[in-house]
């Protein structure tokens, strides 16, 4: 059973209320546990208001947070000088987010799957309706 990685869009469509996101993540959660980078977390903390505190501590809090260690750390700034020479501008919170799914075996769930080109990568793309259909790298 593979476990879940989600990115931040999938988080932040979930709190926004966007219809189809419960769904999503109470099906997800049911099949294999759900995981998301520290990075996320910083990227989920930092955007939300002060009256969603409580409802978005409660949501990371019941998901597991990797951290963002050497490996992690090591993976990511390869992908980005990888995906730099073939001129693709990967960003250090997409390449940390990819480093955690690669390092630990994560399927990746997202609504930016375009953000995420490596191949070696599983990557679910979520559409404005929380349906997700496995994308394939090229």
């Amino acid at each position: 059973m593979t476990d879940y990685l989600l990115d931040t869009g999938i988080l932040i469509r979930y709190l926004r209320e966007s219809p189809g996101y419960d769904k999503l993540l109470d099906e997800l959660h049911q099949r294999s546990s759900l995981v998301i980078s520290a990075y996320t977390r910083l990227e989920i903390i930092r955007g939300m208001r002060e009256r969603e505190r409580e409802v978005t501590l409660d949501l990371l809090n019941r998901m597991i947070t990797m951290p963002v260690n050497i490996q992690n750390a090591d993976l990511a700034s390869e992908l980005i000088r990888f995906w730099r020479e073939k001129g693709f501008v990967l960003s250090d919170g997409d390449a940390i987010i990819a480093a955690t799914g690669l390092n630990l075996d994560l399927e990746l769930v997202t609504t930016n799957g375009r953000h995420f080109p490596m191949p070696e990568l599983a990557v679910c793309q979520a559409d404005e309706q929380g349906n997700i259909t496995r994308k394939d790298n090229p």
